[in-house]
């Protein structure tokens, strides 16, 4: 059988598939569903600094071929992350991730210092499309500087493996990619969700609270795809690919255009075992191709 070892920076994962944020709770919701220890990484709901409420329902909305979401990182604070949700976690055998977010880079900096502290949790992502009050709402990762401005604030206070997701609602991902690696990153995950919208006809109004969300599920792949293709060739460091993964098909496609593991979002409301599923497509996958592992694959589409 294969080897689905997988390397992030200095983080081990035992293959290549984890979940994606906001998509899989803390990941105990899923106990009596999935045997969570056979997932690769499990990355837990968004954290900030402080609490936060959302944005007023409804908040979620189907789409062709996916859906829309403004959840807006409801969350009880990473104090509260740290004293009751990390004992339970810690007990998973998988590595368990924290998705990290901010208003500034001063709160991104003070949350993943916190999440620094705790010694099973080995790596965070860090989340910089969230708005950027400083600069009118804009999401800081929508311009290199803003991007790298949180990356090196979080940087100068989080030793461990540093993975940065980035937004594909910009004019050029890889000056993105570049300008993180910059300061520091040892990863970028994508792509985040694009933005979108949907209006209920009859009542002509936005379905969603504030009106626009961002767009998951089998829509987005293809420029999902695109995005980890570009940059491969632009950075040095891993890429974790994510954004429209159904099955395991969809996820060798993501390794062979260039990332070295994959996030699985959306696909998990609709079976939360999919995760496991795709592990052993992979497995199969590489088996029937007579890959002797997964790394092997990583941008080999580049080579042909």
């Amino acid at each position: 059988m294969a080897d689905l070892t997988t390397h992030i920076g200095s983080l081990e994962l035992k293959n290549p598939v984890m979940t994606a944020s906001g998509t899989f709770g803390y990941g105990l919701e899923f106990a009596d569903l999935v045997e969570l220890d056979q997932i690769g990484g499990i990355i837990v709901k968004g954290t900030t600094l402080e609490p936060r409420q959302g944005n007023p329902y409804p908040r979620m909305a189907e789409t062709a071929q996916g859906m829309l979401n403004c959840v807006g990182l409801q969350n009880k604070g990473v104090d509260y992350f740290c004293e009751h949700i990390y004992p339970e976690v810690r007990k998973i055998h998988t590595a368990v991730l924290v998705n990290v977010s901010g208003n500034s880079p001063e709160t991104y900096a003070a949350c993943a210092a916190r999440i620094a502290e705790l010694e099973d949790i080995p790596a965070i992502e860090l989340n910089i499309s969230c708005p950027n009050v400083r600069q009118g709402g804009m999401a800081f990762g929508v311009t290199c500087e803003g991007a790298a401005s949180v990356v090196k604030a979080v940087r100068a206070a989080y030793p461990k493996t540093l993975i940065v997701k980035l937004s594909p609602n910009v004019t050029s991902i890889a000056d993105i990619a570049r300008a993180v690696e910059a300061e520091g990153a040892d990863a970028v995950s994508l792509i985040n969700t694009l933005m979108g919208m949907a209006i209920d006809a009859e009542k002509r109004r936005p379905i969603l609270s504030i009106g626009t969300g961002g767009l998951s599920g089998p829509a987005v792949k293809p420029v999902a795809l695109r995005m980890v293709w570009q940059v491969f060739d632009a950075v040095k460091i891993p890429i974790v690919g994510l954004g429209g993964i159904m099955n395991a098909t969809d996820a060798v496609e993501f390794l062979l255009a260039g990332a070295s593991a994959i996030e699985i979002g959306t696909a998990n409301f609709i079976d939360p075992a999919v995760t496991v599923k795709v592990v052993r497509g992979i497995e199969e996958y590489l088996d029937r191709h007579g890959f002797r592992s997964a790394s092997e694959l990583i941008g080999l589409a580049h080579q042909s």
